[in-house]
This record gives structure tokens, C-alpha cells and sequence, in this order.
């Protein structure tokens, strides 16, 4: 062989594994969220205000966020406390969420991200379909969008609150 270096350089390249890439951050998507926040907000149940915390749990494996609301007394309506807890977490390389909250919800959501934001969606069953979306206006600056999609009509969502959101740590 006239070029023995240059056969072996071949030989030796086609054995070679190219170094598998860093994993994607799954929470990329919802970083923007970590700390702690307050909003106002109105919509459906009526002028309300709250505080959410976004905080990493279980070594980075699961954010948590933990949020509450009060909507004050009008239009004969009794004042309200709403108090829920969201899990997000990796499932089979998806970004998922559970939520619960005191009036006996459970949501499962899939989490993807949208343009300066992220959306959370829940599973389609036979009962509504709800969908959560935050979008980051400026650094500590956030909308928030809850909507409801009727049974039947999956895609049907129309807006059953909004809020303004302040992060204060």
C-alpha cells in the first residue's frame, strides 16, 4: 500500500463515534417563571388577586409551582380563595404538568413552548379542555391566560381569565 498512514486515518475515522450531543434542557421552555411572582388579574370569576412561586425540587427533576387567588365579593357573588399546585416534569422526553387545587381539580397538562412563552394544555377527555399559557413581556414582567374549551370541541378555547404578573424575587 502506498499510503499506509492515510488507510489507517480512514479505518480509524470509520470506527469512530461522534460525541453525542449535550441532552436539551426539557425546562427550557419554563425557566422564565423561577421565583416568585404577584399579579392582578379579571375574567370570569371577576377581579381577583394572587401570588405564584415557580421553585426547582427533587435535584432539578421537577419544578413546583404553587399558587394562590382571591376574588373579592361582587355582583352577589361571595368572595373566593383558590389555592393550587402544579408539578412539571420530564415524562418519556416530554415536558408534562400535573395540577391540583382546592376545589378539587385535576388537570394533567402537556407543556410546549409558544412564541415568548410557554402553553400548558391539558389531555383531551370527554369533559373540558383547559389551557394555560405565560408569556414573558420583560424581564420580570409576565401575562398569564387561562382558557376553556367546551366538551365535544377541543379547540374551541375562549378566555375565561386574565392577569398581569410581577416577579418579586
Amino acid at each position: 500500500m502506498r499510503h499506509p498512514f492515510l488507510a489507517l486515518a480512514i479505518i480509524g475515522s470509520l470506527g469512530a463515534q461522534a460525541p453525542n450531543p449535550a441532552p436539551a434542557d426539557p425546562f427550557a421552555p419554563v425557566r422564565f417563571l423561577v421565583g416568585e411572582w404577584t399579579g392582578e388579574g379579571d375574567g370570569k370569576p371577576g377581579q381577583s388577586t394572587g401570588a405564584a412561586t415557580f421553585r426547582f425540587e427533587l435535584e432539578g427533576k421537577a419544578l413546583v409551582r404553587r399558587s394562590h387567588a382571591d376574588t373579592a365579593a361582587a355582583n352577589g357573588r361571595p368572595a373566593a380563595h383558590h389555592e393550587d399546585l402544579m408539578t412539571l416534569f420530564v415524562e418519556r422526553g416530554q415536558l408534562k404538568a400535573l395540577y391540583l387545587d382546592n376545589e378539587a381539580h385535576v388537570i394533567r397538562y402537556d407543556v410546549a413552548p409558544v412564541p415568548e412563552g410557554v402553553a400548558f394544555t391539558s389531555e383531551t377527555t370527554p369533559g373540558p379542555r383547559f389551557r394555560l399559557t405565560y408569556q414573558r413581556k420583560s424581564e420580570g414582567l409576565a401575562t398569564l391566560r387561562f382558557e376553556i374549551a367546551p366538551p365535544g370541541r377541543p379547540e374551541a378555547f375562549s378566555t375565561y381569565l386574565e392577569a398581569m404578573t410581577r416577579r418579586v424575587k
